[in-house]
């Protein structure tokens, strides 16, 4: 096993609080890895991770404030949205793989 230094811990230490402040929660991970499977409408989104809607307004709000998700209002009759995961969210991959297999 590898031995860290105090400046090593603590920098590791910062790292894991800044990732947990943008995908803690009980329902970012889980909307994170619906989205894997591509676009989803609001309503989509809400059945299949089995979210409210109130909850999940706010979540995708948050997701999408950090770059994680957007959100795309298409020109339908009634106005849907679309969300759909950034290219900054396949950095949480490597994360997403490893909760599954554990």
């Amino acid at each position: 096993m590898e031995t860290h230094s105090i400046e090593s811990c603590a920098k590791a230490k910062m790292a894991i609080r800044d990732t947990l402040d943008i995908v803690g929660g009980k329902w970012k991970l889980v909307l994170i890895s619906v989205l894997r499977s591509g676009k989803k409408g609001f309503n989509e989104l809400s059945r299949e991770a089995g979210i409210s809607p109130r909850i999940l307004s706010k979540e995708l709000q948050e997701l999408e404030m950090n770059g994680l998700v957007s959100r795309k209002v298409c020109d339908t009759k009634p106005v849907t949205v679309q969300y759909e995961l950034t290219p900054y969210s396949e950095t949480l991959g490597d994360v997403l793989i490893a909760m599954e297999k554990w």
